[in-house]
């Protein structure tokens, strides 16, 4: 009698047995789960109130519909330094977020203005105050305003990165930001400075020590590279801050380009008074590998009269990224605190600083004066 058919048959049985198995304990978990999620719905208190009576006074006394128009009307300066910017741009930049970011009214209550919602973001990233302390401000409720800025920081990242924040892409483009550091920093053959900057952040749960860094707090890194002009060309937002800025610059798309020759650099040109052809670079500090194509300062060791030369030059050259840097905590100086809001939504709120940040050294200098608080 043959009995090979019925070993099969029998392993088969087992197998499909230990998979229903697998399959029920499965489905117990989600189960478990899913009750779980029952019984946190039903522990939650039922509102008591649709709205505060007091909420319903902010057409009367709320920062967005007193304050700002009584500034507009008396003091422009203080009006962009409560906003960070001039009436014309915060009217533009309603006009183009309302389509993103605007509601439909409901029977029972009418939705946030689109240019409340846009106040009430551009002052929390102007001064990092708390959502309660905001609140008793525009008259808004705290949890309203949580939902708000998140929301409105994306809508200002989607519709003006692109538009604002280009990195080059042919031969041509990176020689006019070339010539902008021969010019302005006496640094040639130089394509953009880069850097990294540590953003405070409360320390997510169960993180460990993820987002630990070196100096003893808890971050994630803003990686950018910056033209002679304080432009912004590239940007990296939400690596953790246990992460080198060499480490977290090696995982960007830029790094990417730049080692599989994609970039559309310029071929290797001869620098003035000399006849040997050098590579254009990214200037760089320590931390960031040496690389064809970016340049880093010599070690400290054994310095020569040229080799310091040479690493005062590069540092002159890096003075935008890091001029960048101390420009944005200081008009947006919820960057000088700790950013106390979930994992998810610390790229939407620094990412959105970026395409909000002054379009070159020339609107810097004019808005230096409404930076203070």
């Amino acid at each position: 009698m043959d009995l090979e058919p019925m070993e099969v048959d029998l392993q088969a049985a087992v197998a499909a047995e230990e998979e229903c198995y697998l399959l029920t304990a499965v489905a117990v978990v989600i189960q478990q789960e899913e009750s779980k999620k029952e019984e946190e719905k039903k522990k939650r208190r039922p509102k008591r109130i649709w709205m505060h009576k007091w909420l319903q006074d902010r057409p009367k006394y709320g920062w967005y519909e007193k304050l700002l128009g009584y500034l507009f009307q008396g003091n422009i300066t203080r009006y962009k330094n409560f906003l960070r910017m001039d009436p014309d741009r915060f009217h533009e930049l309603v006009v183009r977020l309302t389509p993103r970011i605007q509601k439909q009214d409901m029977n029972m209550r009418r939705c946030l203005d689109s240019g409340l919602k846009v106040a009430i973001t551009l002052r929390y990233l102007a001064t990092g105050d708390s959502y309660m302390s905001m609140a008793y401000g525009f008259w808004v409720a705290p949890n309203t305003i949580c939902s708000v800025v998140p929301e409105v920081c994306q809508a200002i990242y989607d519709e003006f990165h692109e538009e604002l924040i280009k990195c080059p892409s042919s031969p041509d483009e990176w020689r006019e930001v070339a010539k902008g550091f021969a010019d302005g920093w006496n640094f040639h053959n130089c394509i953009g400075a880069i850097d990294g900057k540590h953003v405070k952040i409360q320390a997510p749960a169960n993180s460990g020590s993820l987002y630990y860094n070196y100096k003893g707090i808890f971050s994630i890194v803003l990686m950018a590279v910056v033209d002679s002009q304080y432009k912004l060309l590239y940007i990296d937002v939400g690596a953790n801050g246990s992460c080198s800025d060499g480490g977290v610059f090696k995982g960007t798309s830029l790094y990417k380009a730049l080692d599989q020759g994609k970039a559309g650099l310029p071929p290797p040109e001869s620098l003035p008074n000399s006849q040997v052809p050098v590579h254009y670079n990214l200037v760089a500090d320590a931390a960031f590998a040496q690389k064809s194509w970016l340049v880093k300062p010599f070690s400290q060791r054994n310095l020569t009269k040229q080799m310091r030369i040479f690493n005062y030059r590069l540092s002159r050259a890096r003075n935008p990224v890091e001029n960048t840097f101390g420009i944005l905590a200081q008009r947006f100086r919820c960057l000088l605190g700790t950013i106390l809001v979930i994992p998810d939504s610390y790229q939407d709120r620094v990412g959105m600083l970026l395409p909000a940040q002054p379009a070159g050294r020339e609107e810097t200098s004019e808005s230096a004066e409404e930076s203070g608080l």
